[in-house]
């Protein structure tokens, strides 16, 4: 149980070493290199501040692009917000279009299936309705595309969190947790995945993992995105972009359910990494070796450990890396956070059902099977 106990602070040393290697590379984009480019944002609901998400793509220090909003109802109580914005924004190309078909169980993947079809440009750049990015956001996308062999750009992202408990552990949970991995996971095996925030791609290399369409029903649809055009042979880049993403839970039980989908979908997309992951988390890892300790003065050391090396991480990544305002202010909450995702580690190895928008579906070998559609079918 010891030896467990050592496992997380190997990590931690691993965190902070991936941080300072990507991070010491930060500096001023190229802005020589400007391909026109596409923006997709499917939509499904109205999040919080959605127009000043929407917005932010429209003040992008950028010559050529355009923005395709995808909905599948004229209902949506976001067309509204996003029919404001094409009014705002006169000399910008911003389309809304009406994605009714459906190609899988994925709504998100089946919208953009549409909009890529209507798209002009031959680079794509995807991010949820959730986002808010600075202006220099394209220039930092467009960057890496000058190499020919990189097929896909993938960014890191912070939260932004109201006055409430639940958001601020899930915007510490990105900073102080998420990006971290993704760090690591990034200097052991380079990139090879996405992540929702920014999913950027040329539609050639899309085009040859079969579009969209070959990712309709798979749940981690991001994940599979880059794993797919890594496998093709080409590069994906992760960059440092200001990207923000709205945290918006207003309680235990959604805070706990986002979770779950997020670790299941994680569990079935890569088993062994998620398996790996329960045993970086440091917290309970720590405790057990604390309370196994012979001595006090090991279980001492065992939990000085844990708080000297995770403030490191946090301090490294999350505050230095990442500037993150409520990090540096709320880092306290940090093993609050390392409990509930030890919590979500073990519920997450046996569940096997999510929600997501309103319905429920079963994950199956990293797909998503909606039990709607399967009482309907019966």
């Amino acid at each position: 149980m010891m030896a467990a106990g050592v496992l997380p602070t190997l990590y931690y040393r691993a965190v902070i070493f991936s941080a300072r290697r990507f991070f010491r590379r930060r500096g001023p984009a190229p802005g020589d290199f400007t391909p026109p480019l596409s923006i997709l944002k499917p939509v499904r609901g109205l999040d919080p501040e959605a127009y000043e998400n929407f917005a932010s793509f429209c003040r992008q220090d950028y010559p050529e692009y355009e923005i395709l909003f995808g909905v599948s109802s004229q209902q949506d109580p976001a067309v509204p917000e996003i029919r404001k914005l094409i009014a705002d924004f006169p000399g910008l190309p911003i389309r809304l279009l009406m994605v009714e078909e459906r190609y899988g169980s994925n709504d998100k993947v089946s919208k953009l299936c549409g909009l890529a079809r209507a798209a002009r440009h031959d680079v794509l750049v995807v991010s949820d309705g959730d986002i808010r990015v600075g202006p220099g956001y394209l220039r930092a996308v467009a960057a890496p595309f000058r190499e020919t062999q990189v097929g896909a750009v993938t960014s890191l992202y912070t939260g932004i969190s109201p006055r409430c408990l639940w958001s601020e552990l899930e915007a510490i949970n990105l900073s102080g947790d998420f990006m971290p991995a993704v760090l690591v996971a990034r200097q052991l095996e380079g990139v090879r995945f996405a992540l929702g925030a920014t999913m950027a791609a040329r539609r050639g290399c899309l085009q040859e993992i079969g579009g969209f369409e070959a990712l309709a029903d798979v749940a981690a649809d991001d994940h599979y995105l880059g794993q797919r055009i890594a496998a093709r042979g080409y590069r994906v880049e992760l960059v440092d972009a200001a990207v923000q993403t709205m945290c918006s839970l207003d309680s235990l039980r959604a805070c706990f359910e986002h979770h779950l989908r997020w670790g299941i979908m994680n569990r079935q997309s890569r088993p062994w990494g998620y398996l790996g992951y329960g045993i970086t988390l440091g917290l309970p890892w720590m405790l057990l070796a604390a309370l196994a300790a012979p001595t006090r003065l090991g279980a001492f050391i065992f939990v000085t450990a844990y708080l000297v090396l995770r403030a490191a991480t946090v301090w490294t990544v999350g505050v230095r890396g990442l500037r993150d305002p409520l990090l540096r202010r709320r880092w306290w909450l940090v093993p609050l956070w390392d409990a509930f995702a030890a919590v979500i580690w073990l519920a997450s190895l046996f569940a096997k059902r999510v929600r997501w928008r309103g319905e429920e579906y079963e994950v199956r070998q990293g797909r998503l099977v909606s039990r709607t559609a399967r009482a309907h079918n019966r």
